[in-house]
């Protein structure tokens, strides 16, 4: 069975977006870059899509102009995930949406679907978001491994990773980095 992980950045209170909306203490999106070559498949929520669908294709179509959500450039790690997910095949989790205009991408209805993609042959699952999305595959036991990446911030308003979870999950930690920018790395086994 194939190894389904969640990545998420988020505050040291727990939020995953501001009240605007978005992660604005995020400077770079490359917190699990590393796993780019064990990754096969992404899978993240209807809610989430659009904005993912719209950040990397926009990298992608012109990696020398800023983003428009933080004015920056897009870091090297960025502009390589671009290519990745451009390429990688994605499913958006949504009992709503008809279709999707993002080539190489599919629609699930729920999570059994998750569950059918991770029984059949390949490497790792990726999940990578949002909110509501990682928490009903983790109360389904769809996730094996969480790897988060906090912020040095308390954000207060915004919101949190796991407001929408409905039960008690043992978590082991595997790995723990401190990074130069203030943030920390932590990997958890799901279920340990």
């Amino acid at each position: 069975m194939r190894k389904v992980v969640a990545g998420m950045q988020m505050s040291i209170d727990g939020k995953i977006d501001g009240p605007d909306g978005y992660a604005d203490w995020v400077e770079s999106w490359s917190d699990t870059f590393d796993l780019l070559p064990e990754i096969d498949a992404c899978v993240l929520g209807r809610g989430m899509y659009q904005g993912y669908e719209q950040y990397w294709t926009a990298i992608k179509a012109d990696p020398l102009s800023p983003l428009e959500l933080s004015g920056q450039l897009p870091t090297a790690e960025e502009i390589e995930y671009a290519d990745f997910a451009l390429s990688t095949p994605h499913y958006v989790l949504s009992g709503t949406l008809d279709g999707v205009r993002w080539a190489n991408t599919t629609v699930l209805r729920d999570a059994g679907d998750v569950d059918a993609l991770r029984r059949k042959p390949g490497r790792i699952i990726y999940v990578v978001g949002g909110a509501q999305t990682v928490s009903g595959l983790l109360d389904r036991g769809l996730i094996d491994e969480l790897r988060l990446t906090i912020h040095p911030l308390v954000a207060g308003e915004g919101k949190a990773l796991f407001a929408t979870i409905a039960g008690r999950h043992r978590l082991k930690l595997t790995d723990a980095q401190s990074r130069a920018d203030g943030t920390i790395s932590l990997v958890y086994a799901v279920g340990s």
